[in-house]
């Protein structure tokens, strides 16, 4: 378990860094753009058709950094939904082995319990027919004398 939280802390990092750099190399190309159009002496119409063919550029490389974004947000989600599975089979798992060991151990306390009550009421039996026998000697001794 531990392994698995060390994956997704690096996995985390990961997607941190790969942002940080996303949005570093955004901010560098327009401010090196920038800078390069006005410090270059050129006509008005020079330097309008240099910032539209920058534009154009700009817009090409945030596509493509904005596909990259995605593609690797799409790669976290699916990690995190396998890890989630995983864990939710693992749980189950170990729940259902916990609900069946308490249920033996509920059927043997059962079956202990009844097992005593047999000897119970075994013994019970056997004192009862004790006493009958003990009952049926003095009525047998008590009619004895009293015929005598």
């Amino acid at each position: 378990m531990a392994q698995n939280q060390n994956d997704q802390n690096q996995n985390q990092e990961s997607n941190i860094n790969a942002k940080d750099f996303i949005i570093g190399a955004l901010v560098g190309g327009i401010v090196g753009a920038a800078t390069a159009l006005f410090m270059a002496p050129k006509s008005g119409k020079e330097l309008r058709g240099d910032l539209s063919e920058q534009a154009i550029i700009l817009k090409e490389r945030t596509g493509n950094l904005r596909d990259t974004a995605v593609q690797k947000g799409n790669e976290f989600a699916n990690t995190a939904k396998e890890k989630t599975n995983e864990w939710s089979q693992m749980i189950q798992l170990q729940s259902n082995e916990l609900k069946n060991k308490m249920k033996s151990m509920r059927n043997e306390e059962v079956a202990e319990e009844d097992a005593e009550a047999e000897v119970a009421v075994s013994n019970s039996n056997e004192e009862m027919e004790q006493k009958l026998e003990e009952t049926k000697k003095a009525f047998e001794e008590v009619e004895g004398n009293y015929k005598a």
